[in-house]
């Protein structure tokens, strides 16, 4: 039986991977400290997920574990035999960031050290799957010249027709607090792989989705978007008119390309994963897909001053994804995970 370690398990990669592997017939250890309900209150607490885990899959194995902890961290990556790591633990909000900074870097770039060290010490050839951001190009993209349509900004430049490479600048730009931190996890990952010869690789989300996200006003976009929806809720906008473009992927569909990189593994590689043009969409636009769903008007205010580093238009380029993993391609399309997250919305409101 393979065995694989998962950061971040409560979260919505994380989750999203123990169920993936789990069906696969893969022993999982899940850890996790629900650092989320800290950063972002009861709304963003995970144990509920932690919970139906532990209840579904009978291979899952819950850690209560602090990645921060390196001597914790080291002891228990030197007691269990594991084929991979997926590391999907993060402090994942601007905002956050630039109020408790040093928790923002301890817990992205030093518990990703940790992991990493750890890796390197007792397991060099177990696979290292780290979930980085598009937010390591910091606001770069808006240099991009583009063009204002009627509900949305696009790309006004036929370089970037279909979306950001991988190759795009990282330095010499306004990244955020935490997207510095995830700068510095995700150029780890790249050393330990290209410096160690150890098969690892950084994924860029754009924006990541799904039913099984505790989506809160600071992370978690369409999530929360729909919720405010559902509840009545106003909602509000920060800057670019509403029409800042993100394009979003279901966790499912990320799940799926570490499955792939899994069996076929590169050493320091970095792919930008998203839902690509098709599955992009403004704010303006999802208001109407989400009223068009539910059958409710959504409730809104804007401010116009836009959030420091925050993107005017990203859209991941998939194509050295698809390239190197001819197998993958994205599988769930905006209007089905706008579906999903509502009615988990309705299914977790209800209880």
């Amino acid at each position: 039986m393979k065995t694989l370690i998962v950061t971040g398990s409560g979260g919505l990669i994380g989750s999203e991977v123990v169920a993936f592997f789990s069906k696969l017939g893969w022993k999982i250890y899940g850890i996790d400290n629900n650092m989320r309900a800290d950063f972002f209150g009861p709304q963003g607490d995970t144990r509920w997920n932690q919970q139906r885990l532990v209840a579904t899959y009978d291979n899952f194995s819950h850690v209560e574990l602090d990645i921060r902890d390196r001597s914790q961290v080291l002891s228990f990556l030197g007691s269990v035999k594991y084929n991979a790591i997926i590391h999907a633990a993060a402090q994942p909000s601007h905002d956050l960031a630039a109020a408790r900074p040093f928790d923002d870097f301890d817990v992205n770039a030093v518990g990703t050290l940790n992991l990493l060290e750890g890796n390197r010490q007792f397991n060099k050839d177990a696979v290292f799957i780290h979930m980085s951001t598009n937010k390591v190009y910091g606001d770069a993209p808006n240099e991009i010249k583009l063009k204002e349509l009627d509900k949305r900004w696009d790309y006004d430049d036929a370089t970037f027709q279909n979306g950001i490479k991988e190759n795009f600048r990282i330095d010499q730009s306004t990244h955020s607090i935490f997207g510095a931190s995830k700068v510095a996890a995700d150029i780890m990952v790249q050393e330990y792989g290209r410096y160690f010869q150890m098969p690892t690789c950084c994924l860029r989300g754009g924006c990541l989705t799904g039913p099984n996200h505790s989506g809160v006003e600071l992370h978690g976009f369409l999530s929360y978007l729909i919720k405010c929806n559902l509840e009545g809720k106003q909602y509000k906008i920060f800057g670019y008119k509403g029409k800042q473009v993100r394009d979003n992927i279901h966790s499912l569909d990320v799940v799926n390309f570490m499955h792939e990189f899994l069996q076929n593994p590169r050493i320091g590689e970095v792919y930008n994963i998203g839902g690509g043009r098709n599955n992009s969409v403004s704010i303006l636009e999802a208001f109407d897909l989400i009223a068009s769903i539910s059958g409710k008007p959504m409730q809104y205010e804007y401010q116009k001053e836009n959030r420091q580093g925050d993107h005017m238009c990203y859209i991941s380029d998939l194509s050295k994804m698809k390239t190197h993993y001819p197998a993958w391609d994205i599988t769930k399309d905006l209007p089905t995970t706008f579906v999903e997250i509502h009615q988990a919305w309705i299914d977790k409101l209800k209880n």
